[in-house]
């Protein structure tokens, strides 16, 4: 009966994080379709203010409590929330969103190897360039402004894991994040104003930015929870590596973008490359 109420856990826990993921992409995509009224940081601007609002809702940080040793990882996830996101519209308004996406799992991807500490995972590394080789296939034409940007992201989700375990061990509950995610919101809205004065915003492209907050952020903040407590956390760090599929397909179907066989074997090589450091990862800590 314990392995059946296990097993039926950890399916719920599966569909959650499938879940959170589809909606992590589908936001971003919905987001990237007012790109032409308000640019890629005008979408990241009110993203980020609903997000606040929502993470604010959620984890309600008394901020009046918090210490230094507190403050300071927090201000460092606040601005890693700013860059990331910011960084990665900008990459996928120039790349695509399917091919930033996948250039972006490259950050937990360092993380796990990191973690593993064996030699084996130089494989994984070794696999994921060759499916970064594939995917970008340099060339004079090629857009290496949108792929550095996809890399800075790549490096600021590194670093929010990193940042994120340090907030987790010195702020109680869900207060450390909540409280980075207003104080990113804060620190938009001088440029959201000054962004959306300078390109005045149709309520179809504020509505997309605003879907982008709460299906990129609020959404999947709240079911990721839901999903670590029914399910190992290595289960975690696998399922990110459906991210990049489900952004191609997401891209694909939303914003007519096209993809070769070659992008699709570039995606799947670094989605392998990301599981197997993952699990490689989790045996390594047992």
């Amino acid at each position: 009966m314990d392995t059946e109420i296990r097993s039926r856990r950890e399916a719920a826990g599966v569909a959650l994080l499938l879940g959170s993921a589809l909606s992590n992409q589908t936001g971003a995509a919905v987001g990237a379709l007012a790109f032409d009224a308000i640019g890629p940081v005008g979408v990241v601007a009110v993203r980020q203010w609903v997000a606040g609002v929502a993470l604010l809702v959620l984890g309600r940080p008394r901020l009046g409590a918090f210490t230094r040793r507190q403050w300071w990882p927090v201000l460092g996830l606040a601005g890693v929330f700013a860059v990331m996101n910011v960084s990665l519209y900008s990459a996928v308004d120039r790349i695509g969103l399917g091919l930033a996406v996948t250039l972006e799992v490259l950050g937990p991807l360092v993380i796990a190897v990191t973690g593993a500490r064996r030699h084996i995972t130089l494989g994984c590394v070794a696999l994921a360039a060759v499916g970064v080789v594939v995917l970008t296939r340099p060339q004079p034409s090629s857009d290496y402004v949108g792929v550095g940007l996809a890399l800075l992201a790549a490096g600021c989700w590194a670093a929010y894991i990193l940042l994120n375990r340090t907030v987790g061990r010195r702020v109680p509950g869900l207060e450390g994040t909540a409280a980075a995610g207003a104080i990113s919101a804060l620190g938009y809205v001088p440029v959201g104003i000054g962004v959306l004065l300078t390109h005045p915003p149709s309520p179809a492209a504020l509505a997309c930015a605003a879907a982008a907050g709460l299906l990129s952020s609020a959404v999947p903040f709240a079911v990721d929870l839901l999903a670590l407590r029914r399910i190992p956390a290595h289960f975690f760090g696998i399922f990110m590596s459906v991210h990049p599929v489900f952004a191609a397909a997401i891209g694909a179907v939303l914003l007519g973008e096209a993809f070769a066989p070659l992008d699709w074997l570039g995606i799947a090589l670094v989605v392998i490359a990301n599981t197997a450091a993952v699990l490689l990862t989790s045996r390594t800590a047992r």
